[in-house]
C-alpha cells in the first residue's frame, strides 16, 4: 500500500463506508431522481473493489454537484461545467485513483461541452456521470440543452426555438470508449452500468436520466423503459461503432416521443487511454507524480526545465 495514498488495500468493503458521517442525508427534493444516482453508486463501489481512501469524486454546479457532500470519498466541487479538468489532472497526477466526475445535462453539455467533447476525445480514464433531467434544476427550471423543442421556461416562455443536444451521440463522434444510459427508476440496471464503467479503462460516459418533479414535471419519471440489453427488437453489437452510431440515435429521438430506451450503447475496451499514451511517449513519469511530491519533499517545477532548455 502506498504511503500517500490508501490505493492497493485488500479486503471487504461495505456500502455504507461510503455515507458520510456530516451530512449523511440527502436533501434533494422529494421523488428527485438524483436519490437513484447516490444509491446506485454507492452500491458499484464494494462490487469494483474501491475504498472511500481510493476514490475521488470531482462534481460541478448543480443540483448534481451535491453528490459529492452526500458521497463519503475525496472529492472536489469546482465551477460551473469544469468538473472535467479537475478530474483529468488529479487522474494525471494520481492515476492509482478511481477518479469520477460527476454534472447535470445544463453543467456538462451546455456550460461544459468543451471539456466534455475533448476529454473524450483524448479518453481520459475516468467515469463521468451526467444527471440530465432536461432542465436546469437548482436555478429553478430554466431550458437545458436536452430540453425538447417547444419546452416552455422562464428563458423560453414562449418554447425553445432549439433542437435539443443528443448527448450519446456528441459522445461517441467525440471518441467515448464506453458510452450507456440508464435512469433513476431503473437502480438495478444503473448499478451494473456503474460497475462496467468504472472497471473500463478510458472513457465512460453515461447519461444517467433523473427525473425532476419540481421544476420539469413534463418529463415524468422516464417511464416506461426498455432495456436494449433484453428487447428482441435491438440486437446491438456494442463494439460496432455504426450499429451503435444508429441505436444513440433512434434512442435520443425517441425519448422525446415517450419511450426510454436505456442500456449500453458503445464499449471499446482495446482503445489505450490517454495515460497510458503518455506514458508509452515518456511524457507522464510512471511514477505518481503526486505520491513523488509526497515522499521526497523536493517540488520539482515543469518552469525549471523550460527554463533550463532556453538559457
Amino acid at each position: 500500500m502506498s504511503t500517500f495514498t490508501a490505493i492497493g488495500e485488500d479486503r471487504e468493503i461495505d456500502q455504507e463506508e461510503f455515507t458520510p458521517g456530516v451530512e449523511p442525508q440527502a436533501t434533494w427534493c422529494p421523488g428527485c431522481g438524483d436519490f437513484g444516482v447516490l444509491k446506485a453508486l454507492k452500491g458499484a463501489m464494494p462490487e469494483v473493489g474501491r475504498t472511500p481512501d481510493e476514490t475521488l469524486l470531482v462534481t460541478g454546479i448543480g443540483c448534481s454537484g451535491k453528490l459529492s457532500s452526500y458521497f463519503e470519498s475525496y472529492g472536489f466541487h469546482s465551477i460551473h461545467g469544469r468538473a472535467l479538468p479537475v478530474a483529468r489532472a488529479a487522474k494525471l497526477a494520481n492515476p492509482g485513483l478511481e477518479v469520477i466526475a460527476a454534472g447535470g445535462d445544463g453543467d456538462g453539455y451546455g456550460i461544459g461541452g468543451n471539456h466534455f467533447m475533448h476529454t473524450a476525445r483524448e479518453n481520459h480514464d475516468m467515469t463521468y456521470i451526467v444527471f440530465n433531467n432536461e432542465i436546469f434544476g437548482l436555478t429553478k427550471g430554466q431550458t437545458s440543452p436536452t430540453s425538447p423543442k417547444g419546452h416552455e421556461s422562464k428563458t423560453q416562455p414562449h418554447g425553445s426555438a432549439k433542437d435539443p443536444v443528443r448527448p450519446m451521440s456528441l459522445s461517441l463522434a467525440s471518441g467515448a470508449s464506453y458510452v450507456a444510459r440508464t435512469a433513476a427508476v431503473n437502480p438495478r440496471q444503473a448499478q451494473e452500468i456503474l460497475v462496467e464503467a468504472i472497471q473500463h479503462d478510458g472513457f465512460a460516459h453515461i447519461d444517467f436520466l433523473t427525473q425532476c418533479p419540481t421544476w420539469n414535471k413534463d418529463a415524468k419519471e422516464y417511464v416506461p423503459y426498455t432495456d436494449i440489453q433484453d428487447s428482441d427488437e435491438f440486437d446491438l453489437d456494442t463494439g460496432d461503432r455504426r450499429e451503435a452510431a444508429e441505436t444513440m440515435y433512434e434512442a435520443e429521438s425517441r425519448l422525446y416521443e415517450g419511450e426510454v430506451l436505456t442500456g449500453r450503447f458503445y464499449h471499446d475496451p482495446d482503445r489505450p487511454s490517454y495515460g497510458e499514451e503518455k506514458r508509452a511517449q515518456g511524457d507522464v513519469p510512471e511514477e505518481p507524480v503526486a505520491e513523488r511530491y509526497f515522499e521526497d519533499g523536493e517540488w520539482e517545477r515543469t518552469a525549471d526545465r523550460l527554463i533550463d532548455r532556453h538559457t
